[in-house]
């Protein structure tokens, strides 16, 4: 396992990056340890949470694994806010400073930890103002809380007001990034991946395999395996008829020929498609199983060849829409 920087700032973190979204659901707790166990022996220090994952019982099921590891600063801890959580009240939600405040000493206290490495905006908030929570997180920076701050789920231009805001007040600035981001799902390159190149902004990017679309158990004319988030009518944020088009059966036969061509599994493929993608930190991949963890970690030391990355980057483009065809018709290129 290779080792990148986030954006600018000088913290290393494991390629890959294990998502704890299984924890307390689909793998309960011993089977998330083991989880984190296998991902560590791999070489991954890179974990990701969030206070409502499972009602609190990810962060949970992971503090507990954190605390009987005894060498909490090897790992690098990331967490999000921005939904309702506990009391389900009026004010249990968003990104104001109450609910902030309120919310950080309870994954502190989950995750049975004094910090949070990276403390995350879950979805941009568009009923608060944004100086109110930008200084209510550079507040959980100055207080130790917190090291780094980071947003998922936001646009190009609230990234760079965020920023710009931060830097007229000295505040703690934006260093990470969590969009969705796949070959199902390349509109993070128009706006999003060149703002943070540019910024030195970390991608920590979410769902790298579609919900398992990109996982090759999916084929055209075929019906969903019955233990597949498909075959389950599992939570996934589109529904399967949305998902299920022409363009996705292209990419999914081009990932399966392409797996064929190189041996290794399409989730692999998909995976290593992203790990080369310029300004990527990490892919955040989750895991019932220690099978499917094992799959997936067998995406690094290896690399796409460039005749297969113009296969995959074929097959899963899609046409830019206006302006970005306008801008890419009539202007160069940048190194």
């Amino acid at each position: 396992m290779d080792y990148r920087y986030v954006g600018r700032t000088g913290v290393k973190v494991s390629e890959i990056m294990l998502g704890c979204q299984t924890f307390g659901w689909s793998a309960d707790e011993p089977t998330a340890h083991a989880l984190a166990d296998c991902f560590v022996d791999a070489g991954g220090n890179f974990f990701d949470t969030s206070n409502t994952y499972n009602e609190g019982e990810s962060e949970r099921i992971l503090g507990t694994w954190l605390k009987s590891r005894e060498n909490r600063q090897r790992f690098v801890i990331a967490s999000k806010v921005f939904f309702p959580a506990d009391d389900k009240g009026p004010n249990d939600n968003g990104l104001t400073r109450k609910h902030i405040m309120d919310q950080i000493d309870r994954s502190l206290k989950r995750l049975q930890t004094d910090y949070i490495d990276i403390y995350q905006t879950h979805c941009w908030d568009a009923s608060t103002p944004l100086d109110e929570t930008l200084r209510a997180m550079d507040d959980l920076v100055t207080a130790g809380k917190v090291r780094y701050i980071g947003v998922s789920n936001w646009t190009a231009s609230q990234l760079v007001r965020a920023n710009m805001l931060a830097e007229k007040h000295h505040w703690a600035h934006i260093d990470c990034l969590q969009p969705e981001y796949s070959l199902l799902i390349r509109s993070p390159e128009w706006e999003l991946l060149p703002v943070c190149r540019e910024e030195g902004i970390g991608v920590i990017a979410w769902s790298p395999l579609a919900g398992g679309w990109l996982s090759g158990k999916y084929r055209r004319d075929q019906q969903p395996p019955p233990d597949s988030r498909v075959g389950r009518a599992d939570r996934w944020d589109d529904l399967p008829e949305q998902r299920e088009s022409e363009i996705t059966w292209q990419i999914v036969d081009a990932l399966i020929e392409v797996s064929g061509a190189c041996g290794k599994s399409p989730s692999q493929v998909a995976l290593n498609w992203l790990l080369q993608q310029p300004g990527v930190t990490a892919p955040v991949i989750g895991a019932r199983t220690l099978a499917q963890l094992e799959d997936n970690l067998g995406s690094v030391g290896w690399s796409l060849n460039a005749e297969q990355m113009a296969k995959l980057n074929a097959a899963s483009d899609i046409p830019l829409p206006s302006p970005y065809n306008f801008i890419a018709r009539y202007t160069r290129k940048r190194a």
